[in-house]
């Protein structure tokens, strides 16, 4: 076994046996509406949900470890997966697993590295979503999640690994012409991507997601839209200046058939603001 793999191997291992803290609050809200559960409604979660990656994640992985042998077809929209659990289940069984705010107390560089990172992927579902819906594609919100769950690795990482996290940002701020992955290689012996893949196998996370992380459709549609949506919200962190951004606003054009003004338009308005608290 070469060193890269028994690398990844042990992060998996270790990541496995981790409790998965989510923000201070995803923590807050769910509290708020589980003491007004009569007038809670499913909606009211997913938009909880909708902003925390890491809870998304360990309510994935709660569905998964609770599998019914009857359950033939895979169950990827989160409000579907709220239906089928119940919210008395969610509130009482599917509980946050710490807060990320206490899990990095005294961290301050991580903990910022990890609320960009939560950024972006909140960012990057709404795109989305957005696009999916204007395509008429009826898995909207299956895509949304997708785009929603794309770095969680990279989260998790801030959470559990905050030096060699922080190791790997210094490099890159250092020589930004050095690719990502090459940088994660020298610090981790491993692609945070072949972390990811690996850990949704072994949660068994939808195959949506995981064919999405193996790229075996990339130039389908909707395998697209999320790549795009990606990338743009990760250009977009650096601002509206950014030099990859006509490229971003060509391809997007190119996909919800519209010129490359009418793209730069719609993606710089006022939906671009995604809450962070």
């Amino acid at each position: 076994m070469n060193t890269a793999v028994r690398g990844v191997d042990v992060w998996v291992a270790r990541l496995d046996g981790a409790g998965i803290p989510v923000l201070k609050r995803t923590v807050r809200e769910i509290a708020r509406l589980q003491a007004d559960a009569e007038n809670t409604e499913v909606r009211d979660v997913v938009d909880v949900l909708s902003h925390d990656p890491l809870m998304t994640l360990i309510l994935l992985r709660y569905l998964q470890q609770h599998k019914r042998s009857s359950q033939l077809n895979e169950v990827v929209r989160i409000e579907q997966v709220l239906m089928m659990l119940g919210l008395h289940t969610f509130f009482t069984q599917v509980a946050p697993q710490g807060i990320v705010e206490e899990h990095l107390k005294g961290k301050l560089f991580a903990l910022t590295g990890l609320l960009h990172a939560v950024k972006r992927a909140t960012r990057a579902a709404w795109y989305a979503r957005d696009w999916a819906v204007r395509l008429k594609d009826l898995r909207f919100d299956e895509i949304r999640m997708v785009a929603l769950m794309h770095n969680f690795a990279e989260i998790l990482m801030w959470c559990h690994a905050p030096e060699e996290m922080t190791r790997i940002h210094t490099l890159q701020m250092q020589d930004r012409t050095r690719r990502t992955r090459e940088v994660q290689r020298e610090v981790l012996g491993f692609r945070l991507a072949d972390l990811q893949l690996e850990l949704a196998r072994r949660w068994q996370l939808p195959e949506l997601l995981i064919d999405f992380m193996q790229q075996n459709y990339s130039q389908e549609k909707r395998m697209r839209t999320i790549v795009l949506a990606i990338n743009l919200s990760r250009h977009a962190e650096n601002g509206w200046n950014d030099a990859a951004l006509p490229d971003d606003y060509r391809d997007i054009g190119e996909l919800l058939h519209m010129t490359e003004e009418e793209a730069m338009i719609m993606v710089q308005g006022p939906q671009v603001a995604v809450p962070m608290h």
